[in-house]
């Protein structure tokens, strides 16, 4: 899924975590904000800070803070608002910040919430149905850190090159994606080489980045997936000069970043087309864990 930059001073207190929840994937919570209803999509690669449009913010008469709120799409910002308000996900109602914006985070819901804003130990996705051929994979789970602290994404984490690098599970995406900076990591780690002319995908918020192919000479394990080939987000922060062309075109454009690399913004995003397999993900938020249930 993106790179997030929220100016938060403060973050209220989530409610005690209680109960596993299981959720079947395109589910909508009914949510009230200040009494008024808003659906929420419970969306494993969303932020635990709830995300609503802005018809949504003024049914709840949501107003303005100094905190306002930028979400980075590549070198593309969404901006928005945050306010506190009294909201209810279905434990009873409690303060806690609320982000909005012009654009809805996605399309076919006015409001976004992930596992780490619901008030539950444990929240599990169901996908499919299971089968008996099916085996567990837990890998260690990681928040957004810095000011975004835990009102960000959650995200399993791996090790690439030596340093941990952030994985985000989203079914609601066709594409197994990897950052610019992701994918000068992987290329250097498994051979990777890149394929075809570039198309483009959307990522958050309706906003679309150009997208090309690679191949790795060898496959890249993340729990149940040997992924031997995958997007990159070719126009993102980072620099993807490095990679082997494949063949590609000798004036084609890359981006470079003027400001330094930092390896803590790479980022895979799985899709379903690898998600497919799983029937289950289960977002462990009291041992911080994420679980893949795959065949």
């Amino acid at each position: 899924m993106s790179e997030m930059s929220f100016i938060l001073a403060l973050a209220a207190a989530l409610p005690s975590p209680s109960v596993e929840r299981v959720i079947q994937v395109g589910e909508t919570l009914s949510a009230r904000i200040n009494g008024a209803p808003v659906d929420l999509r419970i969306d494993p690669a969303g932020l635990a800070l709830p995300l609503i449009d802005r018809a949504a913010a003024e049914r709840a008469k949501l107003g303005h803070s100094l905190l306002a709120m930028s979400y980075a799409v590549g070198p593309q910002k969404v901006t928005g608002d945050t306010a506190v308000a009294t909201i209810d996900l279905g434990a009873g109602p409690a303060k806690r910040r609320v982000g909005w914006s012009e654009r809805r985070f996605a399309e076919a819901a006015e409001g976004t919430i992930g596992p780490g804003g619901l008030p539950y130990a444990m929240v599990r996705f169901r996908l499919r149905p299971g089968s008996p051929k099916e085996r567990t994979f837990t890998l260690p789970m990681a928040d957004q850190s810095g000011l975004m602290g835990g009102w960000g994404g959650r995200f399993a984490l791996v090790t690439i090159g030596g340093r941990p690098m952030r994985v985000v599970l989203d079914p609601y995406h066709r594409r197994t994606l990897a950052t610019a900076g992701a994918a000068v990591r992987i290329a250097a780690a498994h051979g990777g080489t890149m394929k075809g002319a570039a198309g483009w995908e959307e990522i958050a918020f309706g906003v679309e980045r150009p997208v090309r192919e690679m191949a790795l000479a060898q496959p890249l394990a993340i729990g149940p997936f040997s992924i031997s080939s995958l997007g990159v987000r070719t126009g993102d922060f980072g620099n993807t000069a490095a990679l082997s062309r494949g063949g590609a075109d000798a004036d084609e454009v890359v981006v470079t970043a003027k400001a330094r690399h930092e390896a803590r913004h790479d980022r895979i995003n799985i899709g379903s087309d690898l998600l497919d397999r799983c029937s289950s993900i289960l977002f462990d938020n009291a041992h911080r864990q994420i679980t893949l249930t795959c065949a």
